[in-house]
């Protein structure tokens, strides 16, 4: 990736446009700028520590800007922070190239991404917002849209340039959403009516959340080394241990400074995540940034309302670790965390008995014996209850079971004892050392 005063290859890729990257660290920068479709033509770095009002950047540094941008024939700066519209008026002016700020290119990663017509629905709404104040900044430019980076609308190929207008879309937009939000939430409580809890999987943007999906659900969910592969929710029925089973959804990622409006916009989406039972926060072990990733998420959810959930930390990816840096994350557990590998399935029993474990329910667990000629019983135990083993004896079948309030009154004259939640065994999820373990 080329510095300053290194000459780019002028080879562009059909459909790409070469970014140059402005910022003090812009590792997560060029993985958004390659999601978006992007190469990545040179990198200036700036602190940022004393923003210019009319440049962002200062004088000195944007002229600086404007000979690698005309050393690597790029046709786009990237600038890692938040521009004012005057801003941007001011550096493509001076550039005469586009300028795009962090939000555009996240934003324009969620248009390319979006599928349903919920996940265009709402990034339009964002996109929209984003928009709205910046009409006096970028004038007659809004003509763009459609036509590179930062410039793509689902649906959309040129937005209108009167604020009314905009405000009338984005209050039908507005309205679409709230529909979304109402038939959500009657899927919830038909969900509810089942009596299966609902985990959501959060994390940062690119931390294994889909490869964790497939391995516990085998959902098909596409998995890609990059970030937001995953725009539209996914749920998936889950088997737990005890016959148990649940369901798991996925969520989008989450990123550090992720642009309010897609917060606002995605609330629809992420009411799936304030409802759950039980939150699975999956953090990249092996990112060199990981405690900040996670306070990014653990942010995002504190946004949301969400931070008071119970919550398992599940240490992903600890295959690309050396055995120290294992044995390390091992030590450090804590009775809600647990180490895995979705990749290659390491961790992941242990990673379901800490999910049952954590899932609280109704009822009690009993040792039932129930008469030949009650066994219709049995069917209503499965119906309102969970039937976790059976045996059949001489005078009746010995039944191992959870028993939900509504049918204690038909099971009561036939229990044997009350048995504890985990059926004695006393199961501590972190008592086989199965992290670290040479040739993971």
């Amino acid at each position: 990736m080329p510095e300053r005063g290194y000459q780019a290859i002028d080879l562009l890729p059909e459909n790409k446009e070469k970014a140059l990257l402005v910022g003090s660290d812009l590792e997560e920068l060029c993985q958004l700028v390659e999601a978006a479709g992007g190469v990545i033509a040179g990198q200036v770095r700036f602190k940022g520590q004393h923003l210019d009002r009319v440049l962002y950047v200062g004088k000195g540094k944007a002229l600086e800007i404007k000979g690698l941008k005309e050393e690597t024939n790029a046709n786009l700066v990237v600038i890692d922070g938040e521009l004012t519209p005057a801003q941007v008026r001011n550096l493509e002016e001076l550039l005469e190239c586009r300028v795009l700020d962090r939000s555009n290119i996240i934003l324009d990663i969620f248009a390319q991404r979006a599928k349903t017509r919920e996940g265009k629905l709402q990034v339009e709404l964002a996109q929209l917002k984003y928009l709205l104040p910046r009409l006096t900044g970028i004038g007659t430019a809004l003509s763009r849209l459609g036509g590179g980076i930062g410039t793509r609308g689902p649906g959309e190929t040129k937005l209108e340039t009167d604020r009314r207008h905009l405000r009338q879309r984005i209050g039908v937009l507005e309205k679409e959403l709230k529909s979304v939000q109402r038939r959500r939430q009657l899927q919830r409580l038909g969900r509810s009516d089942l009596g299966l809890p609902l985990i959501a999987l959060v994390g940062y943007t690119n931390a294994g959340k889909s490869t964790l999906m497939n391995r516990l659900s085998s959902a098909g969910v596409l998995e890609e080394n990059q970030v937001f592969s995953t725009l539209d929710p996914v749920s998936r029925l889950i088997a737990l241990p005890e016959n148990r089973s649940a369901l798991l959804s996925d969520t989008v990622g989450f990123i550090r400074r992720l642009p309010h409006q897609l917060i606002a916009a995605f609330r629809a989406t992420l009411e799936e995540v304030k409802e759950a039972d039980l939150l699975l926060h999956v953090v990249d072990a092996s990112s060199p940034d990981m405690e900040e990733q996670q306070q990014a998420v653990i942010q995002v959810l504190k946004e949301i309302e969400a931070d008071q959930i119970r919550t398992i930390t599940v240490f992903n990816k600890m295959d690309r670790l050396w055995q120290d840096k294992q044995d390390w994350f091992w030590f450090s557990q804590t009775p809600d965390s647990v180490t895995v590998s979705a990749l290659t399935g390491k961790g992941i029993e242990q990673l379901l008995q800490l999910i049952n474990l954590c899932l609280s329910r109704p009822g009690n667990r009993f040792l039932l014996l129930l008469p030949f000629a009650e066994l219709s019983v049995l069917a209503k135990i499965r119906e309102y209850g969970q039937v976790i083993s059976t045996e059949y004896q001489e005078e009746g079948v010995m039944v191992d079971a959870w028993v939900e309030p509504p049918i204690m009154g038909a099971v009561h004259q036939y229990i044997v004892k009350r048995l504890p939640e985990n059926g004695g065994s006393n199961i501590n999820v972190y008592d086989s050392k199965e992290f670290p373990e040479k040739g993971l």
